[in-house]
């Protein structure tokens, strides 16, 4: 393969393998927010019920969005070692967005998240849950920003080539409409839609995994996990429900904006096509599961068994198809880095076909190792349930010594150490964790 070849790979894997940092991180954060409010608002056993569902699903959040940050430095780095062209001609227009949000996600979002991990005993529980709906808030303003960038590359609006032929630079000459182009705005609540999507999907397998367990079929829940992971069950359903929504709307709005549509690459068409019947059969699915929700025939019905092991196994769906709807935009795209202004081989650097070689397999190796990390810790986290939630417990709580060996101290999730964890007395005779209060 040929230098520009390889460089257009290394872009697409890293991509879209960030791509699934982003989505579980901001479908995930609402719900949490969501939670986060209504212990706050709750007292007695609601306490602890809502309080814990809000430490368990923090901490799936809290590890992908660590490592998300981490996956995201390792996407940057190929720009000024790939495509040194895209910030010669058009660096000003597409680093502005990337510049917010960089201070967005980096600085203001990850310092709220600090306040609201670290802020656990110390802020009233109302202040406590606004924070982290301003990590929420914030996360999705630099996830816009990012769509404003791209939306650019795809449908370059607001701007103006100045300087002789052949040295020409972009430079903004109106704002509004570069943040106001339909790239950005229809293909960001396309985006929108397709994390909620994402998160709800990991709301309702997770949460069948444990019903299969716990459920015992009954009208109303016969323990308090049992009850989490129902109304666990029913906020991932009414959350991917809302996300097929406007995934689907905005998903078939983009076609406004392509006057070619999706490009002369069969292989494009394929993959929408693919694409788009599997969201069909997903919106299909959203109208289903609502309606099992009355009189909790979801959680009561025959069969549920079965129907939680399908739940469990969909789980990682919406994140292949939101990889090939990544796939679809950017090769669609091609030959063009800007469309109509910047071809691919016009911003590729002169490096040879080995040095992009090495730094493609070093680079996606990273990536992909960071994403392998994630899953098999998210997945560990999952499986553990509220047995040892360490996100909001009292440090005495944390670090009080049940006796287990070593290995199994350093191993995530690891066996129930009483009621210490989960709202009782700490070992010790010292006082509950102020999250079951």
């Amino acid at each position: 393969m040929e230098a520009t070849e390889l460089a257009r790979l290394q872009f697409a894997l890293l991509a879209a393998v960030h791509f699934l940092f982003v989505l579980l991180t901001l479908g995930l954060g609402p719900v949490v927010a969501v939670f986060n409010t209504r212990w706050a608002r709750a007292t007695g056993d609601r306490a602890v019920l809502f309080g814990n569902a809000t430490r368990f699903w923090g901490q799936l959040y809290l590890v992908n969005y660590a490592l998300g940050i981490a996956a995201g430095i390792v996407l940057e780095l190929q720009f000024g070692l790939h495509f040194p062209g895209l910030l010669d001609v058009a660096g000003e227009v597409f680093g502005a967005p990337l510049a917010v949000e960089t201070l967005a996600a980096f600085f203001l979002e990850s310092t709220l998240l600090g306040l609201w991990v670290f802020g656990w005993h110390l802020f009233p529980r109302a202040l406590h849950a606004a924070i982290f709906w301003a990590v929420v808030v914030t996360g999705y303003a630099s996830a816009f920003a990012v769509m404003v960038a791209n939306g650019f590359l795809r449908n370059p609006l607001g701007y103006a080539l100045e300087g002789p032929p052949g040295e020409q630079v972009a430079r903004i000459t109106d704002v509004g409409a570069l943040v106001t182009n339909p790239a950005a705005l229809l293909s960001g609540l396309h985006v929108v839609g397709a994390c909620l999507l994402a998160g709800g999907f990991v709301l309702v397998g997770v949460s069948a995994w444990h019903l299969r367990r716990v459920g015992g079929g009954l009208r109303r829940p016969s323990s308090p996990d049992e009850d989490l992971w129902r109304r666990s069950m029913r906020a991932g359903i009414w959350t991917g429900g809302l996300g097929v929504l406007l995934a689907q709307g905005f998903g078939y709005a983009q076609f406004g904006y392509l006057p070619d549509g999706l490009g002369t690459n069969p292989a494009v068409g394929v993959l929408a096509e693919v694409m788009m019947r599997t969201a069909d059969l997903v919106f299909l699915g959203a109208l289903v599961l609502p309606l099992l929700l009355i009189g909790g025939a979801l959680f009561r019905m025959r069969g549920r068994g079965a129907l939680y092991a399908v739940l469990t196994a969909l789980l990682p769906l919406p994140f292949v198809v939101g990889i090939a709807g990544w796939l679809v935009r950017e090769l669609g795209r091609q030959p063009w880095v800007v469309q109509g202004v910047l071809r691919v081989d016009q911003a590729t650097s002169g490096q040879s076909a080995r040095a992009v070689l090495v730094s493609l397999v070093l680079l996606v190796g990273l990536m992909v190792t960071l994403a392998a990390l994630d899953w098999w810790v998210l997945a560990r986290l999952a499986r553990a349930g509220t047995g040892r939630l360490v996100l909001g417990a009292a440090p005495a709580d944390v670090l009080r010594d049940d006796g287990a060996e070593p290995e199994v101290l350093l191993r995530f999730g690891g066996p129930d150490p009483g009621p210490g964890a989960l709202g009782g007395t700490a070992a010790g005779g010292g006082p509950e964790p102020e999250g079951a209060r």
